[in-house]
């Protein structure tokens, strides 16, 4: 187990493709920074009180996306030090691009999409990825990938072990001068 650090200032947000775990490698992150975790995607779900599938299917995704970009204001704009998993299109959005710049330090956690496949196949709760899981996310990839590496500090894979994923992220926030060991 890493040791905990003492946080200092800024955020650690996490981005990339869903699956590639930024909400299990984000709660671990915020245990060993003694920060608190934020998920954008629960976020949204605790405010509207609806599941994101559900407002996908009604709403549709503009609808989704601004509810989106709000919950991240939000999140950015809290004094208090937190990790965040940003859902995987937050980066469709200039507006949250910008956002992220001055959030602290941004982890792109990147895995290959066979990777992502195994993980998410039998989720119902990834309502882009009803018809062609893999198609989707190889789209998504292609769409996303460039606008990831836009914002992102540090890239770490994470179809390595959680462990490893973890250390290279903690090592990246100590260098950041984020945090003191």
């Amino acid at each position: 187990m890493t040791e905990p650090v003492v946080a200092t200032a800024d955020h650690v947000v996490l981005v990339g493709m869903m699956g590639v775990g930024k909400s299990t490698v984000g709660r671990r992150i915020a245990a060993s920074l003694n920060r608190p975790f934020r998920d954008t995607d629960a976020e949204i779900e605790q405010r509207s009180g609806r599941a994101v599938a559900d407002i996908f299917s009604t709403d549709g995704e503009p609808a989704f996306r601004s509810l989106e970009s709000d919950v991240l204001r939000t999140l950015i704009d809290e004094q208090n030090p937190s990790v965040i998993a940003a859902a995987g299109g937050v980066v469709l959005s200039p507006v949250n691009r910008t956002m992220l710049a001055g959030a602290g330090l941004v982890v792109w956690l990147k895995a290959p999409v066979e990777v992502l496949l195994g993980r998410v196949r039998n989720g119902t709760h990834r309502p882009a990825l009803a018809d062609d899981p893999r198609g989707a996310l190889m789209q998504m990839e292609s769409t996303r990938q460039d606008l990831y590496a836009e914002v992102a500090d540090v890239v770490v894979d994470s179809s390595l072990p959680i462990s490893a994923v973890v250390s290279s992220i903690l090592d990246a926030v100590a260098l950041s001068g984020q945090v003191q060991r």
